[in-house]
């Protein structure tokens, strides 16, 4: 009887391990390494989006923040050390395809699938004092004078630094640009007089906007933009159809896996992350901070980062402020 009843729990025991083995993917937590500050945009995107990714796949997927190195290097190292096998999900952003050329990483991003949920669109304004009523106002100047207006876009070779670059190599203008750490520090700059030009996201820039501090121009996408309290800012591509050569240039805000992840834990993140952004939650969130959802996944999201990395890494090495050429990492050029 006993043997009988050992023999029982034996089979039992292998047929529940074997059961536990074979349950699908997920079959426990997941993490989220952001490779940005808490409270950040990027971190914000994942909190919102995972959230609702949790919900529908019946599992916990733990956001956690590494921050550090260049251009989110730390993050990105510790994630892609860990298993490639759906577990990890590294939260990043367009910024992070400068990590190869800045030295913090030496591969390409084509190692990554990426998730797009969106960005924030960028928006050229000056500062209420300047006597720029228009976007045709502000152009105009800058083509009479060339360099002698003063503009701001965050750090050399970010994504508003490359807006900036597109609006004038679409319009002819030629602006003195100035660089700051950040777009925080490039709209404060703005504020107290040191630049009359800031491009930045309308996300950074809203309050402002409405506090009256600035004061918008031109959107720097196909379309006119709606925002609360301020009525529609329209697209500058209406004074300057020439600016579709060269924009828009996006934020592409999400999260990524190791390109070599096993397919079947790829689509099962594809369709939960599918489902999370038709959410409800997920477009009001959208819609209440200015971003535009992207939803990209696959060879979609391929193609916009291997257009960030090329552009990124080429005008930041044509700037002199890259330390690794693109060549050496196989990046074409634009």
């Amino acid at each position: 009887m006993k043997r009988f009843a050992l023999l029982s729990f034996v089979v039992f025991f292998a047929f529940a391990t074997g059961a536990l083995a074979e349950k699908p993917f997920p079959n426990r937590n997941i993490t989220d390494v952001v490779v940005w500050s808490a409270g950040g945009g990027t971190d914000v995107c994942n909190r919102i989006v995972t959230a609702e990714m949790a919900t529908i796949l019946g599992t916990n997927i733990n956001v956690i923040n590494k921050t550090g190195g260049v251009a989110g290097s730390v993050g990105m190292s510790h994630a892609f050390g860990m298993p490639h096998d759906g577990y990890t999900l590294c939260g990043l952003s367009e910024s992070n395809v400068t990590a190869g050329v800045q030295g913090g990483w030496d591969k390409k991003f084509d190692v990554w699938d990426a998730f797009i949920v969106g960005g924030s669109p960028d928006v050229i304004s000056v500062t209420p004092d300047t006597p720029y009523k228009t976007l045709k106002d502000l152009i105009e100047a800058a083509k009479a004078n060339p360099k002698s207006i003063k503009a701001s876009a965050s750090g050399a070779g970010s994504i508003h630094h490359l807006n900036l670059l597109a609006v004038e190599n679409g319009s002819g203008a030629k602006f003195n640009f100035i660089p700051y750490k950040g777009s925080n520090d490039a709209q404060n700059a703005a504020m107290t007089g040191e630049v009359s030009v800031v491009v930045t996201s309308l996300a950074e820039q809203q309050q402002l906007l409405r506090g009256g501090k600035l004061r918008a121009l031109g959107m720097l996408i196909p379309e006119s933009f709606d925002v609360q309290d301020l009525g529609s800012i329209p697209s500058a591509f209406t004074a300057y159809p020439g600016l579709s050569k060269y924009l828009p240039i996006s934020q592409a805000i999400g999260f990524a896996v190791p390109a070599d992840t096993p397919a079947d834990a790829k689509k099962v993140l594809v369709d939960a992350f599918n489902k999370a952004m038709a959410t409800d939650k997920v477009k009001t969130w959208a819609k209440e901070n200015y971003y535009l959802l992207s939803g990209k996944t696959g060879a979609e999201s391929k193609k916009v980062f291997d257009a960030l990395e090329s552009n990124f890494a080429w005008t930041l090495w044509e700037l002199g402020a890259a330390t690794v050429n693109p060549e050496t990492l196989k990046i074409a050029k634009p």
